[in-house]
C-alpha cells in the first residue's frame, strides 16, 4: 500500500495543479474531482477507511455537485460552442486516463486486500455527529460559512449587468408596438 499512498499523493498534487492552473471552470472542477478521489485513495491507503469514504461520499459527491450547479447558474458563454468544445478528445482526454489509473489503482488495492483483514471497531451515525458537533462544531460550522462565502463570491463575480440589456429588449418591443399600431 505504499505505492498506493505515493502514487495517489502524486496524483492529488498534479490534479490539484491542474485544477489551479486551467482556465475552463467545468474541466478545473472535474480536476477537483480527481484530486478529491486522489486524497481519499490517500486516506485509504494509510488505513482511515472511514475518512476515505467521507471524502468520497461529501466533498466529491455533494459539495462537487453543488459547485457544478453553481457554474451552471453562472452560464459563462454561448453553450452550442462550449459544447462542440467540450467533444475535443484534448480536453476530456486527460481527466480520462488519470480516472482510468486511478480506477486500476483501486481495483488492484481490492484484490490484494484479501491477503489483509481490515480491523476496526463499528461506528455509528450518532458517534460521529455527537463528535462533529460536540467538540468539532466550531470547525463544522466555519467550513459552512466559507463554503457559502465562496459561493456568494463566485456568483456575484461571474454575475453580468443585463440591466441595459433588459431595457434595450423592452424598448425595441414598444417600438416595434408603436410602428405596427401605426
Amino acid at each position: 500500500m505504499e505505492f498506493a499512498f505515493y502514487f495517489c499523493g502524486l496524483m492529488s498534487i498534479l490534479t490539484t495543479f491542474r485544477f489551479i492552473t486551467h482556465t475552463n471552470p467545468v474541466h478545473a472542477l472535474m480536476y477537483l474531482i480527481a484530486s478529491l478521489l486522489s486524497i481519499a485513495g490517500v486516506f485509504f491507503s494509510i488505513g482511515a477507511y472511514f475518512v476515505g469514504a467521507l471524502e468520497i461520499i461529501i466533498y466529491a459527491g455533494a459539495i462537487m455537485v453543488l459547485f457544478v450547479f453553481v457554474v451552471m447558474m453562472l452560464n459563462l458563454g454561448n453553450t452550442q460552442e462550449q459544447e462542440r468544445e467540450w467533444l475535443k478528445t484534448s480536453l476530456w482526454l486527460a481527466p480520462a486516463i488519470i480516472s482510468l489509473i486511478l480506477l486500476v489503482l483501486i481495483i488492484y488495492a481490492i484484490i490484494t486486500l484479501h491477503q489483509q483483514s481490515i480491523n476496526g471497531t463499528v461506528i455509528d451515525a450518532k458517534t460521529v455527529g455527537i463528535n462533529l458537533f460536540g467538540s468539532y462544531a466550531f470547525i463544522v460550522e466555519l467550513t459552512s460559512m466559507l463554503l457559502l462565502a465562496g459561493l456568494i463570491i463566485a456568483f456575484h463575480i461571474g454575475r453580468e449587468d443585463r440591466q441595459s440589456e433588459v431595457l434595450n429588449n423592452r424598448s425595441f418591443e414598444k417600438i416595434n408596438s408603436n410602428e405596427e399600431n401605426a
